[in-house]
């Protein structure tokens, strides 16, 4: 292969070396392109480009880190057998196995190489550690994450020192009914040792792992259908079924619960089910409303799969009116019921009961390949939903076959990421295929587009274009994003937001969306499990109304400013104490800063 989008497990050290310093210290976008044309290929330099706009460190590592990694999941579970298997063939050989979870969280490392460990130890590639795109940059883990598919980075394409001495492969590891990404399998060695084949044994056992997990899911999960059917055939009421990959639901409980009340409920039942006992709960919900939860697991001889909960109405509130369904058609999977996030939720719906090819803008973070995955679920929930993304190598290829063949919900993402001549190259292929017609529907993403984005000949074969708002201009779904993400991220545990910290997360602006409100979030539950957020869990950013960007040294004094007057309890004379400024400057520093701690 000689293209610079081919993969190249052996690349001229020095070649690649030289690429990527002339990106770092490059200052603006048009000095870098000139890396990608160095030789650097497409989805690496996409990467690098994500770890600038992430602001990771490229000259050392400061991982996030979780001290118990919830090790008691299906993904550990079924691929314990396979990894063990692996690491008894590569007993011996330098290649470390690991495995993480959607988050980038390595849950099971296993190295047959002493020396290979103590680099691996080194650099902080150990059970606990995150390795998520966002903390460490491009690496094998978080860029397959990010990706969404199978990525290799290989010595210099690192992004962060201290990891070119690596070669590594990741393969997203999937539910086999869901389709949810559950993590990576990540396989590691020395860059000198890299090969093609790497990439092979992690697709390959990656597969393995998903089989395992389609073994044991299917039986887990069939048991827990079964049940669920046999309540709702002997209730009219209430009736959901949960476990950590699956929520069913029946037509009335989505009719008669607001999402704020659905989420509550999910969450009580959720922490109930961890003692695999019947248990009874009153829960007070956020409409005003009181419930009884009947919580009974089911188990199966690979052990509890979950549970069927039955809810009766105790005392229903003036906003529990069973007579009156929602109007808007449900989703799963997303909630929000804003005008104009709803608005671009029923004319996405409209568009793919008509099978109309459409494009979806917005900001990134905003929502947009969820929305397509909610709506796809909502009216073929077997069917085949395929990402391609327009950054990875051999996209317009991919494009080509999938379209030849096959069905179901097609999206290509970040069409704005191609080059010119790409761009004619897809206009063509879609024109092609178009006209030998196709059983996909096909739904293209991208960013805003400036007055000259030069995509013309390829929106002209998508018939409609629909908005999705940034976050800011719905900003009152906080109110049941914040709930329904922390069911997500919380692991089943009981955990709510307080009053206080909701004003504050309501007043934020959001330049990253709900992707920026879902890392908030994330960040929280890692150090609060379970009870109730309150303003000092929120990162300092979030106590501050300042409109202009900070430098670095003005973000480290603002945070410094707000841990001191919350560990003061707001008196700003002790804070300044503690921080060793006079009264006069703390004050000038938090009006400047824009800080407001409530109290």
């Amino acid at each position: 292969m000689t293209n610079s989008d081919a993969p190249r497990p052996v690349e001229p050290h020095d070649a690649l070396a030289l690429a990527r310093e002339r990106f770092l210290t490059s200052e603006s976008a048009e000095s870098t392109e000139s890396t990608q044309g160095g030789g650097v290929r497409q989805s690496i330099f996409a990467s690098w480009w994500r770890s600038r706009t992430w602001k990771v460190a490229a000259d050392h590592i400061e991982l996030s880190y979780v001290k118990d990694p919830n090790l008691e999941t299906p993904l550990a579970h079924s691929a314990a057998p396979v990894l063990t298997r692996l690491s008894e063939q590569l007993s011996g050989t330098a290649v470390s196995i690991i495995l993480t979870d959607a988050d980038g969280v390595v849950l099971d490392r296993r190295t047959g190489d002493g020396q290979l460990e103590q680099h691996l130890d080194r650099v902080q590639l150990a059970p606990g550690f995150s390795y998520a795109e966002q903390f460490v940059g491009t690496n094998g883990i978080g860029t397959a994450l990010e990706g969404g598919q199978a990525a290799d980075v290989f010595g210099h394409e690192h992004y962060a020192e201290g990891l070119d001495e690596f070669g590594c492969a990741g393969v997203p590891v999937r539910h086999p009914i869901s389709g949810q990404l559950l993590g990576v399998l990540d396989l590691t060695c020395w860059s000198k040792d890299a090969s093609p084949l790497l990439m092979a044994l992690a697709r390959t056992t990656a597969g393995h792992i998903e089989r395992e997990l389609t073994a044991t899911s299917g039986r887990r999960e069939l048991a827990l259908f079964q049940e669920y059917l046999r309540a709702c055939r002997h209730s009219n009421g209430i009736v959901f079924a949960l476990n950590n990959d699956v929520v069913m639901m029946n037509d009335y409980a989505r009719q008669v619960l607001s999402p704020q009340d659905q989420a509550m409920l999910l969450a009580t039942a959720a922490e109930a089910m961890h003692g695999s006992k019947r248990a009874i709960l009153d829960v007070d919900m956020p409409s005003g409303a009181k419930a009884r939860l009947y919580c009974a697991p089911v188990l199966t001889e690979s052990g509890p799969t979950g549970g069927v909960v039955r809810v009766r109405m105790v005392e229903p509130s003036d906003a529990f009116a069973p007579a009156k369904p929602f109007t808007h058609p449900l989703l799963p999977g997303i909630v929000g019921s804003g005008p104009l996030w709803q608005r671009a939720c029923d004319e996405m719906c409209a568009l793919h009961q008509n099978g109309e090819w459409a494009t979806v803008h917005g900001e990134a973070g905003s929502g947009k390949l969820a929305l397509l995955r909610a709506v796809h679920r909502r009216y073929h929930p077997a069917g085949r939903f395929h990402v391609l993304d327009a950054a990875d190598d051999g996209f317009l290829p991919a494009v080509d076959q999938e379209l030849a063949s096959g069905e179901g919900t097609l999206v290509l993402q970040h069409i704005d990421a191609l080059a010119t001549g790409a761009r004619r190259e897809l206009g063509t292929v879609l024109a092609l295929r178009r006209s030998r017609g196709t059983r996909w529907w096909v739904v293209a993403t991208h960013g805003p587009l400036g007055a000259n984005h030069g995509l013309d000949g390829v929106l002209r074969h998508f018939a409609s274009s629909i908005e999705v708002p940034p976050l800011r201009h719905h900003i009152e779904d906080i109110r049941e994003l914040v709930p329904f993400l922390l069911v997500k991220l919380a692991s089943g545990a009981t955990l709510s937001c307080s009053t206080a910290a909701m004003r504050l997360l309501m007043r934020a602006k959001w330049p990253g969306n709900v992707a920026q409100l879902r890392e908030v979030l994330r960040r929280v539950t890692m150090h609060r499990r379970v009870g109730v957020i309150e303003p000092g869990d929120l990162p300092p950013e979030l106590q501050t109304i300042t409109g202009r960007v900070l430098n670095p040294l003005e973000s480290i004094e603002r945070d410094a400013i707000v841990r001191s007057l919350l560990d003061a309890d707001g008196n700003k004379k002790e804070a300044a104490r503690a921080l060793g400024m006079s009264r006069a400057t703390i004050y000038r520093k938090i009006r400047g800063y824009g800080i407001d701690i409530p109290q």
